[in-house]
């Protein structure tokens, strides 16, 4: 690994801190990086002891300002499909990983950096982030999913909008829209993405790895096989020592201790 993303889990070792490490680039996503993160996700979604992630990047000024441009100037067709599909296979980690991922969006937020956001879960954004797909001013389009998760999180119209003019939104209106669930002052992003870490990771693992599974598998199927997905999660869960333990802390009016099992 080359440190292109850093993992700290030394605050609490339920939550993984991932960070963007490419500053010098506003964090510019580039096969290296995007592979480093794939790897470390793949880790961490085998650790039975994470039960949050926050992602975010490194520096002052940007969550992931996009591509990196340098590195795309001379891909031909097969390195680009290459490289979109590697894009698409780190979305796909995030939106997988057996635990919620929240985006910390610190700055910039662009192209390939928004569409690595729009993977995870839930989105808290500085009041000085920026967010769009901006890749057709380049001439290209949005190649790590981008069409598909910002319609999904937006709505079509307002998708279409943003995908065909590349214009690019602040916090507020990325709030307005939906695109981001809170804006947060500047420098109190982490501490506040960290809180809401800290809350999931105190309730059931397994419960929010289920809640998880079955919102996003359940989000493009007909509502009665939604509803099967929830039943089958629901009774399974029941099999497990954290449900007892959750009912009978609730019964006996005390702070349940959660195990994972």
């Amino acid at each position: 690994m080359t440190n292109t993303v850093l993992c700290d889990r030394s605050t609490d070792a339920a939550i993984a801190v991932l960070t963007l490490n490419r500053p010098d680039k506003l964090n510019a996503l580039n096969a290296e990086l995007l592979a480093e993160l794939d790897a470390t996700l793949a880790t961490l979604s085998a650790d039975a002891t994470v039960s949050c992630a926050i992602l975010t990047g490194a520096g002052d000024k940007a969550f992931a300002a996009g591509a990196d441009i340098a590195a795309m100037l001379e891909m031909t067709t097969e390195q680009a499909r290459a490289f979109s599909e590697m894009g698409h296979r780190v979305c796909s980690r995030i939106e997988k990983a057996p635990f919620p991922v929240i985006g910390a969006i610190n700055g910039f937020a662009l192209g390939g950096g928004c569409e690595i956001a729009l993977a995870c879960d839930f989105l808290y954004a500085s009041d000085k982030a920026k967010l769009g797909q901006p890749e057709v001013n380049l001439g290209v389009m949005p190649g790590f999913g981008g069409t598909q998760r910002l319609a999904r999180r937006v709505g079509i119209g307002r998708a279409r909008e943003l995908c065909y003019t590349g214009d690019t939104v602040d916090a507020e209106e990325a709030r307005r829209i939906g695109l981001v669930n809170a804006v947060v002052p500047h420098a109190e992003l982490l501490t506040k993405v960290r809180e809401q870490a800290a809350k999931i990771a105190s309730k059931g693992r397994l419960a929010v790895a289920q809640c998880k599974r079955v919102l996003f598998s359940g989000a493009d199927v007909p509502l009665d096989v939604a509803n099967a997905l929830e039943t089958q999660s629901f009774a399974m869960l029941f099999g497990t020592k954290d449900r007892a333990e959750g009912m009978k802390a609730f019964l006996e009016k005390r702070k349940p201790a959660f195990t994972g099992t």
